[in-house]
């Protein structure tokens, strides 16, 4: 009756906006730490880091920590999966803002972190820092957060260890949904979105 966690003050709900994504992390039995990501009531994504209380049943709503925000254009794509990767990394799935069609060619577009697979070192820095070895850490006019780009709403992705393999559903336009599975280890990895919707090319654009 009572919940680990309530957020209903903070956060907004309505089509495909709500909580959207939780992880704790792989040290939770010795730092009590656990992310959530959701829309608040602007519309926006915020990734929030909580400290579970002393009592284990509940979380400590004074601990809250904003990890990451990022103003949503519209009120659809928000994305919204949370995971930790077998590198010990939070991984958050970003849509391309949302409409349709990507009217604002986030997609393709390495300056923004709409439309991405993010990957954040919550144990360094603060609120996270950029890892070493992402593909685009410390290159002009490309933001070192993205782990993968050219997607248009990844809902949901995991990983399986054993395989060192990635999966990303990614939510298609109007004639293919879209599956991904790629090796977890590769970085930088074009999805093609809004060239692309699945294998194909998108509307009337060229593509290869």
């Amino acid at each position: 009756p009572m919940p680990f966690l309530d957020l209903t003050r903070e956060v907004g709900y309505d089509g495909e906006r709500g909580l959207l994504g939780l992880a704790f992390h792989p040290g939770y039995a010795h730092n009590g730490w656990f992310f959530v990501n959701y829309t608040d009531k602007n519309g926006d994504t915020r990734v929030e880091r909580y400290r579970v209380s002393a009592d284990p049943d509940r979380a400590d709503p004074a601990s809250r920590r904003l990890v990451l925000h990022v103003r949503q254009p519209f009120a659809n794509h928000n994305g919204g999966c949370l995971r930790f990767g077998p590198d010990g990394m939070l991984y958050v799935g970003m849509g391309d803002g949302g409409s349709g069609g990507d009217p604002q060619g986030n997609g393709q577009n390495r300056g923004t972190l709409l439309g991405k697979l993010l990957r954040l070192d919550v144990d360094r820095g603060y609120p996270y820092a950029v890892p070493a070895d992402s593909p685009f850490a410390g290159r002009a006019g490309m933001r070192g957060e993205i782990w993968a780009w050219g997607l248009r709403n990844p809902w949901r992705f995991c990983f399986d260890p054993p395989g060192n393999l990635l999966y990303i559903a990614d939510v298609g336009q109007n004639k293919w949904e879209e599956v991904d599975v790629v090796d977890a280890r590769r970085g930088g990895l074009n999805f093609g979105w809004n060239r692309m919707e699945a294998a194909h090319c998108f509307g009337d654009r060229a593509c290869d």
